[in-house]
């Protein structure tokens, strides 16, 4: 068994060059191939640009030219210039979103084509593996990147050419103005392009440790029954907060960098307007005029500084989130379709067969599996490959591995609930494949999980599968099972049972002292005991393995694996079966669950 701790660590990933680099090449071609619609997309950005300059030249004009000369009708001209100007900047917003759609959509539609392509070539590649990420980046990730995408374009777009815009208006106005107003804008500009690649390396450390902690608490949740087992609670805690320490570090480098960024934003977004408001009387000075100035207030208030604090919000959230998904679409390794040929010479980590007793003359086994692979789907990999497995009368045998190894898969097959997808399973000499319930019912009992308790009287709980039996049988199977106490509470054996009223665990010892009492010589318990205390499924096991027959469990707790005669280990890549001291010896998984398991109980 893997140890539940020993997930992916949140390695610090590359900086944010080798992304760019990566990525410059494919969004070259990917522009270069629709070139109509960057130009059709530019000449409407050249009208909002146009329609910025109108603005903030019509309000100047309409000062200087109009209401400081007394001329009121002029000055409202020049204002009905700058009204209209606003007003046409709707069907220009109209005009740039039509023209986006021809951007964002054929990039969503490469995008998904490239994540089939790479499901795709990975289930070929390696049949049964699975890509638990397919869907992620099928939904998510592919609609990031689209929205990403087109909020960069609008804010780079509506960046360039109003910025144009507003410093060709600023120029014709009084070239004195960019003197002020163009240092502070450029050194916070600056100061914020410095962030990007190391905000875009903090962002991807950031996913990466939240990925890692995603995926060991989803690991952690499916084995958690192996983990209480097994006794790695505390290697599994170490490892958690292990992962919950880095992705607090890497939030706080994150947080850092973004402290810069709202720096920057400050130079460029306000100081500009501070300085404009300072250098007032030597601009005055030098001639420049009230309207110009007014002007210069509309062109940073109402256009360039709302550009410019739009370009870095989207630049530094959207843009290196935009960077960091795309990245992960071109460096997934996509590995080659392969032809039928090619696959089967790959080679395979399947478990291999497993011989544990040789061929004898005598008594039939109880169970005896021979070459037995079970698949679910044609190209999945084998979760039991070429088993052979001999039970005899009499043993009792324990069953240890991770969830989802095969444990449970073992049980159905030999009780005749699933059929091996080829091999030939065999209970007291007799095939089971095609056998009827009745005969099945007759060979074996399985006790799953979650025990069946029906509503009727206790008698009938326990005789259910053997209704014949007498008084004195069941009393027997009781004391054998330490359910007695149990029995006296509900009020003996002809009192009446409502499952509701009864735990987990009440419900096991009931189906416990049922399967005792059952006349089949093999009893299959899959974790069948999982919800009684350690004393009370200790008396379980061992009075169950002292009724003729043989018993399979499918261990709990490693204190259940060893009370068996045998043991068989399933981790996934071998099998190993054998006595415990035997596997200490020649099995490195069973000595590690020992060890976990040994050093929780000191």
């Amino acid at each position: 068994m893997t140890p539940v701790g020993s997930g992916r660590s949140a390695a610090p990933p590359p900086g944010g060059s080798g992304p760019l680099r990566r990525l410059a090449p494919p969004a070259r071609r990917f522009l270069a191939g629709r070139r109509r619609v960057l130009a059709r997309l530019a000449a409407w950005s050249v009208a909002e640009s146009a329609q910025t300059f109108l603005v903030g030249y019509g309000v100047a004009q309409a000062v200087d030219r109009g209401f400081l000369t007394g001329d009121t009708r002029k000055g409202l001209g020049w204002l009905a210039v700058a009204g209209v100007a606003v007003v046409l900047g709707a069907p220009v917003i109209r005009g740039v979103f039509a023209q986006l759609a021809g951007l964002t959509e054929p990039l969503r539609d490469q995008l998904v084509r490239r994540a089939v392509d790479q499901s795709m070539a990975r289930a070929l590649a390696r049949p049964g593996g699975g890509d638990r990420s397919a869907v992620s980046r099928l939904t998510n990730q592919v609609e990031i990147v689209r929205d990403s995408f087109a909020g960069l374009v609008l804010t780079l777009r509506s960046f360039v050419f109003t910025a144009a815009g507003a410093l060709v208006g600023l120029f014709s106005l009084d070239p004195a103005l960019l003197v002020v107003v163009v240092p502070p804008l450029a050194a916070g500009l600056a100061l914020f392009l410095v962030t990007l690649r190391p905000m875009a390396t903090a962002q991807r450390r950031a996913l990466t440790a939240d990925e890692a902690l995603g995926d060991h608490a989803a690991r952690t949740r499916r084995a958690l029954r192996d983990i209480t087992a097994c006794g790695t609670q505390a290697e599994a805690a170490r490892h958690g907060t292990r992962l919950i320490a880095e992705a607090a570090a890497t939030s706080r480098v994150l947080a850092r960098w973004a402290a810069v960024r709202t720096l920057a934003l400050g130079v460029a977004g306000q100081l500009p307007v501070l300085l404009l408001v300072v250098a007032a009387p030597w601009l005055r000075g030098r001639g420049v005029t009230t309207g110009a100035l007014l002007g210069a207030f509309t062109y940073l208030a109402q256009s360039l500084l709302p550009a410019l604090h739009t370009l870095m919000t989207a630049l530094g959230a959207a843009g290196t989130r935009l960077l960091v998904v795309l990245d992960r679409f071109t460096t997934t390794a996509s590995p080659p379709l392969l032809t039928g040929t090619a696959r089967a010479a790959l080679p395979q980590q399947v478990p291999g067969p497993l011989r544990n007793l040789p061929r004898v003359s005598g008594p039939p086994p109880a169970v005896e599996l021979r070459a037995v692979t079970v698949a679910y789907g044609a190209r999945a990999e084998p979760v039991l490959d070429a088993l052979d497995l001999r039970i005899e009368d009499g043993e009792h045998l324990a069953v240890v591995g991770p969830s989802g190894i095969g444990k449970s898969t073992l049980t159905r097959l030999i009780a005749g609930t699933l059929a091996p997808s080829s091999g030939e399973v065999a209970v007291a000499g007799r095939t089971i494949a095609g056998r009827s319930t009745a005969e099945l019912s007759a060979l074996r009992v399985l006790l799953p999980q979650q025990a069946y308790v029906f509503t009727g009287t206790v008698r009938d709980n326990l005789g259910y599968l053997r209704p014949d039996a007498r008084r004195a049988d069941i009393e027997a199977a009781v004391r054998e099972l330490g359910a007695g106490p149990l029995v006296e509470r509900l009020g003996g054996l002809d009192a009446p049972v409502r499952p509701g009223d009864l735990s987990q665990g009440e419900r096991q010892l009931l189906v416990l002292a049922r399967a005792h009492l059952s006349t089949a010589r093999l009893l299959l318990l899959d974790e069948a005991t999982c919800h009684l205390d350690a004393a009370s499924e200790a008396r379980a096991e061992q009075a169950l393995a002292r009724r003729p027959g043989a018993l399979l469990v499918v261990a709990h707790r490693m204190s259940s694996a060893m009370r068996a005669d045998r043991i068989l280990v399933l981790d996934g890549a071998d099998a190993a079966c054998g006595t415990h001291q035997d596997l200490l010896a020649r099995s490195p998984l069973y000595r590690d669950l020992v060890g976990h398991w040994s050093g929780t109980r000191e």
